[in-house]
């Protein structure tokens, strides 16, 4: 059972946040049209984003005067950024910085093999069959059926779904 008289873990950073974003929206909703009248099509977004800093106000203050656990870098870790959660978002940092210098289908491949070895736990051929699998029909769901250009990288292809279009495509004249 979770005590409220103490803070957990990631509380005050969060109400921070909170009320950040609520003052950003706050004044993004004042740019629409100021506040002229009640009927202005600025005057729901202002008073929404109004009720969010009062609200996060509210938290904020609560939370300063609510007492912190004794060990609050190991709760921290814990409860809210365990070491496979790290390590999925530096993976996924990682896959953002390579995707456009290796392309869609190395960097995909590695990024699913290793995120599918590190959640499912079996071995590394089944996170084998289950990444090329994933990656085939992603492959074809996105650049074939949708036809959306995927970045190239280090695999030709373009030259490739030529060849296989002539291959196909000559069957037929």
């Amino acid at each position: 059972m979770v005590d409220s008289t103490q803070k957990q873990p990631g509380e005050t950073v969060f109400g921070y946040l909170m009320l950040l974003l609520s003052v950003f929206l706050f004044w993004q909703a004042y740019q629409i049209s100021g506040f002229e009248a009640l009927s202005s099509p600025g005057a729901f977004p202002l008073a929404a984003a109004g009720i969010m800093v009062i609200s996060s106000c509210v938290v904020v203050v609560k939370n300063a005067r609510r007492q912190s656990p004794s060990q609050v870098v190991d709760s921290f870790f814990t409860h809210i950024l365990p070491p496979l959660v790290a390590v999925m978002i530096a993976l996924i940092l990682v896959y953002a910085v390579v995707l456009d210098s290796l392309g869609f289908i190395p960097s995909t491949f590695v990024f699913l093999l290793i995120a599918i070895h590190l959640l499912h736990r079996r071995s590394l051929v089944s996170s084998l069959v289950i990444t090329t699998g994933a990656l085939i029909l992603i492959y074809v769901i996105f650049r074939l059926v949708f036809q959306i250009i995927l970045p190239e990288g280090i695999v030709p292809e373009r030259e490739i779904l030529a060849w296989l279009g002539n291959l196909f495509g000559a069957e037929g004249n």
